[in-house]
């Protein structure tokens, strides 16, 4: 890829975001173009020719944008194909633009640098927008005193993203410092400063709300020493805003003395009370994007006590949440949900990452998301074309971004030794690979193998350190023989349908060249029928990496745990363990049937019981709901489902297979036939 193509997305997100503040058409422009250059990388598979393993997080932002999509065409369906519906789903349709927006910026590099030259130019801009009004609107700066300052748009709006847009330009002002780059440092921070005490000419209420909450944020980004000192610094910040703002100085005065409240207040409270009421009365599935403001009107003229509320509040509840539960329901109170904290959990996972790019775009992220939930207080965000824009624009350039800086910043190797330990019984198929992929991280490889009727043993040779071919005692046992012949400070425990990918291989080197934790797990990517899946079954995290000294194996028959001294640290890693569960359909069944009874066996043994059918009924059910929808097992498409109806009746079988042990030791003795 040439360098004019690998800047003009980098380019065009720049301009997009800097010029949010001047002309809402450049940011729509912006985004637009973008989105065209990722179709094309797409159409090209430019990604997956540079061997792109598509990020689960990616995966679970995409869906947090096209489910809020999805959910308003159906509320725009139901409600019949409303025309002002219509242009609220017009609005909400950009979303759809998540993914090629964050291929063409994940297939040019887009890197924490360019995101934040682009919040510089969004402080820069409310700085140009400020000087342009004073020479063509104000007649002095005391007249500009007097109004709500708005630069050509509604006030709120630019208030709020002027305000974002320089608390994201302190966080890049933190970075360029970090990184050496001084005079940018200065020159990003001063931007920053400046355009706050923009966005406070706007006289938007939520601004005094947002800012401390933003500044908090800003809080990982110094040292322990400096958190405390710097949060009291942001409560004197904020306060001394609070006290200098005579609409909220006045607005809290009155609630505290019982006096009537500004109109503008007291008319979005009986807003509120009324869109309330309103999804009361149609929990479900809400009264349509263009039903909302028929039910203002029709409320309005039947009762007279409500026609200022027509005059005002028809287009929207002034409330993201109130606004998506009265227009979509229970569905639209979800997809507001997913779209403001799966954002905020993803970047908030790394605000404490020690790769200092990687950290400072965390926190932006994490910004990013908690300013659209407390702007969403008092305003409908995700109903103004501009809010909207602006976000899916942030959220897409963040994530790319987050991801780039991420997968760089593994880069140390390990200064212990690691010592790999694998059962196996039948493996041919699976322990070459395995043991390779164990070779990335390990200095010492031992296989236990256990009785196999296959070249499992010969082949493990080839690749391994020790092996030893031995009985069956059971998993726990068996890893816990495999654990006392290691000699590494550090063991890599795996199953020989595991393999450590490269990325992940990258990951653990890093972390043990100066450990951060005693013990370390990592996620599962299982893969089978062609599919990798992200979510349901690879929901989980196993442990798999420790330090040797004082751990031992649980002596269970099956699902065995390692047992960790007290007060030792854990964490997970990022990287995926790609897990080969079976080879086929039948090899499923066969191993589901395997683990049921051995599960059930373990449980009686501990003196477990179930008296009755219902439970291993309820049981099953809980399984599926767990891995299928908590697990968000439902984005792994057909073969997401299949996992999850196995899994559940993994789980129904062992359970019942627990209540048939307790009626034989009942009825007879264990393993003898009636006559």
């Amino acid at each position: 890829m040439n360098q004019p193509t690998r800047m003009f997305p980098v380019v065009l997100i720049m301009v997009g975001l800097g010029g949010a503040l001047l002309s809402s058409s450049i940011l729509a422009i912006a985004t637009l173009l973008l989105a065209i250059s990722g179709l094309v990388f797409i159409y090209k598979k430019t990604l997956q020719k540079a061997g792109w393993d598509t990020p689960k997080e990616l995966r679970l932002l995409h869906f947090a944008f096209w489910f809020f999509v999805l959910v308003s065409s159906l509320s725009w369906a139901l409600e019949g194909f409303d025309y002002e519906g219509g242009k609220t789903f017009g609005t909400h349709a950009r979303f759809i633009l998540f993914w090629p927006l964050v291929v063409a910026l994940t297939a040019v590099g887009f890197r924490a640098r360019h995101f934040f030259l682009a919040t510089a130019l969004v402080a820069l801009s409310s700085l140009v927008a400020l000087l342009i009004a004073l020479a063509t609107e104000y007649e002095s700066f005391e007249q500009l005193l007097t109004t709500r300052f708005g630069a050509g748009i509604n006030p709120i709006s630019f208030g709020n993203l002027a305000l974002l847009g320089g608390v994201l330009a302190l966080v890049g002002g933190s970075y360029f410092a970090r990184t050496g780059k001084t005079p940018a440092a200065i020159a990003v921070l001063g931007l920053g400063a400046t355009a706050i005490v923009i966005s406070m000419l706007s006289g938007t209420r939520s601004n005094l709300i947002a800012l401390p909450v933003l500044l908090i944020l800003l809080l990982p980004l110094v040292g322990p020493k400096l958190r405390l000192p710097g949060l009291a610094a942001v409560a004197v910040i904020s306060l001394a805003l609070l006290f200098s703002s005579d609409r909220m100085h006045q607005s809290i005065e009155d609630a505290l003395e019982g006096k009537v409240l500004e109109p503008g207040i007291e008319i979005r409270l009986e807003l509120w009370q009324v869109t309330a009421n309103i999804f009361m009365e149609h929990p479900w599935t809400g009264v349509g994007l263009g039903g909302y403001s028929s039910a203002i009107e029709n409320l309005a003229d039947s009762h007279p006590e409500y026609t200022r509320l027509k005059n005002c509040c028809t287009g929207h509840a002034h409330n993201d949440l109130l606004n998506n539960a009265a227009t979509s329901g229970i569905p639209g109170i979800l997809s507001w949900g997913f779209l403001i904290f799966i954002p905020m959990v993803i970047f908030a996972k790394n605000v404490f990452n020690s790769h200092k790019p990687s950290a400072h775009i965390a926190v932006a992220g994490t910004m990013v998301s908690a300013g659209y939930l407390v702007f969403g207080l008092t305003e409908a965000t995700f109903n103004r074309s501009l809010f909207l824009t602006f976000y899916l624009l942030a959220i897409a350039g963040l994530a790319s971004a987050l991801l780039a800086e991420l997968s760089a910043s593994y880069f140390r190797q390990r200064k212990v030794k690691v010592s790999a330990t694998i059962i196996a019984k039948d493996e041919e198929h699976h322990i070459a690979d395995c043991l390779k992929s164990a070779r990335l991280v390990a200095d010492e490889i031992i296989v236990l193998d256990s009785g196999s009727s296959d070249r499992t043993a010969e082949i493990a040779k080839e690749y391994a350190d020790v092996v030893e071919v031995t009985d069956w005692p059971g998993f726990g046992v068996q890893k816990q023989r495999a654990l006392e012949k290691a000699t590494g400070e550090w063991v890599l425990s795996l199953d020989a349908d595991e393999r450590i990918t490269p990325e992940l291989a990258k990951e653990i080197n890093h972390h043990l060249a100066e450990p951060d934790a005693d013990a370390y797990k990592l996620p599962w990517a299982v893969t089978i029928y062609g599919k990798r899946l992200d979510f349901g079954r690879s929901g989980r995290a196993p442990l798999r990496l420790f330090r040797r000294e004082g751990v031992s194996f649980s002596d269970a028959l099956v699902h065995e745990r390692i047992l960790i001294p007290e007060g030792r640290k854990t964490r997970t890693l990022r990287g995926r363990l790609t897990h080969y569960t079976h080879r086929d359909f039948g090899h499923s069944l066969e191993k589901s049937a395997k683990y049921a009874w051995l599960g059930a066996m373990e449980k009686h043994r501990r003196g477990k019981k179930t008296r009755t059918m219902l439970y291993p009924t309820l049981r099953g059910v809980m399984t599926f709901v767990q891995v299928y929808f908590i697990r968000f097992g439902f984005l792994d498409g057909a073969v997401g489902y299949l996992t999850a109806v196995t899994y559940s009746q993994v789980t129904f079988n062992k359970y019942a297979g627990l209540w048939t042990l307790g009626r034989t030791s009942i009825d007879q003795p264990l393993g003898k036939d009636e006559d």
